[in-house]
């Protein structure tokens, strides 16, 4: 029987992001930032949450090469992530998108900072991170940009929006896989590569982090779409319904809330198999990918 403990080595990882992510953001206005611009951004950046993304980064790293040969590339890919992660909920929350007036149990950006700001706060953490990704002399940082690049754009998570808000949108589950595995499941796949990337991994160990960033990303779509039906808005720290309430079809409204659990089930147990030949039985890796549908928030 496993001996790890997951909220002792989430504590630890995401005590690490914070630290990570609030020395990068400190060196905002010595870089030339406008001071209020900066404020704007640190104030969603650093709103705590789960720092799933960037923990993935960090543990498909360590998974790869105990021997941390690439711990400044990775690092800053590991915030990077994050970077992009927040200006996506920044400009999902504006107005014209879904029009939220809480995030991680406060006011969201535009709120506080008005709605020009909010948008430009986006725009500087989206090109902030490239800018963090790309600055330094090794070049696995050109292969970094890259995966960053296409997971967040057009074909990636940009695409998947856009696929999220057409007004003809099908209530076909074909249609939401393809649509959550571009909006979400993107950018957790991008972590998980990244991470080997920066640890120098080989071709099989990339291929097993995609397969396991692929399921997760869609297990965890799957648990937030279970958790807006069945938690409260206290429990996430935003409104819950939203989805429902714009006419969005979700995986418990296409198929039902026990063929959603199922096959959340099903994509946790996918990635499982994946990383056990890297980490052996009961890892960490394994034991997030059950904390993405077992979480509460």
């Amino acid at each position: 029987m496993s001996t790890f403990h997951l909220e002792s080595f989430l504590a630890t990882r995401q005590a690490h992001v914070e630290s990570l992510l609030k020395s990068r953001a400190d060196r905002l206005e010595s870089l030339g930032t406008p001071p209020r611009l900066a404020e704007a951004m640190r104030y969603s950046l650093l709103a705590g949450g789960k720092r799933l993304r960037p923990v993935l980064c960090l543990t498909f790293a360590d998974t790869t090469s105990r021997q941390s040969t690439a711990a400044a590339p990775v690092e800053d890919a590991a915030c990077a992530v994050e970077y992009i992660h927040t200006y996506s909920l920044v400009h999902d929350d504006l107005p014209s998108m879904d029009n939220d007036d809480l995030r991680r149990g406060r006011p969201t950006n535009h709120k506080v900072y008005g709605e020009g700001m909010a948008l430009l706060a986006g725009d500087a953490l989206l090109t902030e991170a490239f800018a963090l990704v790309g600055s330094g002399p090794e070049p696995v940082r050109g292969l970094l940009c890259g995966e960053l690049a296409r997971a967040a754009g057009a074909a990636g998570m940009v695409g998947g929006q856009v696929l999220d808000v057409a007004e003809d949108r099908p209530a076909h589950l074909d249609y939401l896989v393809r649509l959550h595995r571009m909006k979400t499941g993107a950018l957790l796949r991008a972590a998980c590569r990244m991470g080997v990337l920066g640890a120098g991994g080989d071709a099989e160990t990339l291929a097993r982090a995609t397969t396991y960033g692929d399921a997760i990303g869609l297990a965890f779509q799957i648990a937030d779409d279970i958790l807006d039906v069945t938690a409260t808005a206290e429990d996430l720290g935003k409104p819950v319904g939203a989805d429902s309430a714009a006419g969005r079809f979700t995986f418990p409204a296409v198929v039902g809330l026990e063929a959603s659990r199922k096959l959340a089930s099903d994509k946790v147990a996918e990635a499982v198999a994946a990383v056990e030949p890297l980490e052996g039985v009961g890892g960490p890796l394994a034991a997030l990918a059950r904390y993405v549908v077992e979480r509460r928030s």
